[in-house]
């Protein structure tokens, strides 16, 4: 498989139960605004057997059982992969939203640091600056290798590839990769898909995979078993969010049917700087927080873009995602937190 990664060496939560038939894997998008969850105080998700349960993070596992009407989870559910989700950190932005990216970029940096297993690797699904430029991508290359986890492996926002194409994001981070970028690796027994569809943007903003990434990804598919799990992350979500502001993947839904044969459907995307997660099937979908600027719900506001929010309250809105692998029944548990949470 294809390996594309940086080395540093060189509102409150809705606890709602949704469950849905494994069996039943065709994607439904029908009513997918009730199989939302906005979380404002980070949740837990485990995946496993078709069902999505979650717990306020914080919670005891009895508290939050109580909550989702779901048994606690089982102590020795310690998994075997452990990594981290982060997004848009916009290195470079400097209006009201946010005049210090670069603090909050290091605050995150230092929750991960506290994180009481060190996870494997980092995966951004883009934005990674604000512009593009050299001198930004260098800023953000400094400040994550003050991180312990020395693995990072990336995917491009359009603010990435905007002034020049992405070139300069591929001459830092394409080695290994396929056409405008993407890739896939392993990971103890999950398979990782790197997309990009920020490259050539359709009518209103949304994203666009193009036929010959689609191909590729069908080729990447073809040889893995059902049973392996499969974790996706590319920066415009893959299904439709909110097209009215260009929240999702114009093909999306092509990428989507490749997927339908896994019994166990991860898909990680950033660009709408919230915590988002909803299920369809087997399919797991979840959007990170920001590092850098929070942004309206989806038709909260005329329009999406930087949310000026009070001073004090701004790293209630931003954060990180933590995503543990756990091997005896194939779950991913996902934990989002914010800035403001208690670490550990």
């Amino acid at each position: 498989m294809n390996h594309s990664h940086h080395d540093h060496h060189h509102q409150p939560a809705d606890t709602g139960l949704i469950t849905r038939n494994a069996l039943n894997d065709g994607v439904d998008r029908r009513g997918f605004l009730k199989c939302m969850a906005w979380a404002g105080t980070g949740l837990v998700w485990v995946v496993g057997s078709g069902t999505l349960s979650s717990r306020v993070l914080g919670a005891t596992d009895a508290m939050g059982a109580a909550a989702s009407g779901m048994p606690t989870m089982p102590a020795s559910s310690t998994g075997l992969l452990n990594f981290v989700q982060i997004s848009d950190s916009h290195i470079g932005f400097k209006m009201p939203a946010n005049p210090d990216v670069a603090a909050t970029f290091r605050e995150t940096v230092k929750r991960i640091n506290a994180l009481p297993t060190t996870p494997e690797f980092l995966l951004h699904t883009g934005d990674l600056t604000q512009l593009s430029d050299p001198e930004q991508f260098d800023l953000l290359d400094q400040m994550t290798k003050e991180c312990k986890t020395k693995q990072v492996f990336y995917v491009p926002g359009e603010h990435d590839v905007g002034s020049d194409n992405g070139a300069e994001y591929l001459k830092r981070f394409g080695k290994g990769t396929v056409g405008a970028g993407w890739y896939s690796f392993d990971q103890k027994g999950v398979h990782f898909i790197g997309l990009v569809n920020v490259m050539n943007l359709a009518q209103g903003g949304l994203g666009v995979l193009g036929a010959d990434q689609l191909a590729w990804l069908e080729k990447d598919l073809a040889g893995l078993s059902q049973e392996t799990p499969i974790v996706v992350f590319a920066h415009i979500p893959l299904w439709m969010v909110y097209p009215k502001w260009g929240w999702g993947t114009d093909d999306g839904a092509k990428a989507l049917a490749l997927l339908k044969r896994f019994g166990s459907v991860t898909v990680l995307n950033g660009h709408i700087h919230q915590a988002l997660q909803k299920v369809e099937g087997n399919m797991m979908f979840h959007t990170a927080r920001s590092t850098a600027f929070p942004q309206p719900a989806p038709g909260t506001a005329p329009k999406a873009g930087p949310m000026l929010v009070d001073a004090p309250k701004l790293r209630s809105y931003l954060g990180l995602t933590s995503v543990k692998y756990i091997e005896h029944d194939h779950s991913l548990a996902v934990v989002d937190s914010t800035l403001t949470d208690n670490a550990g």
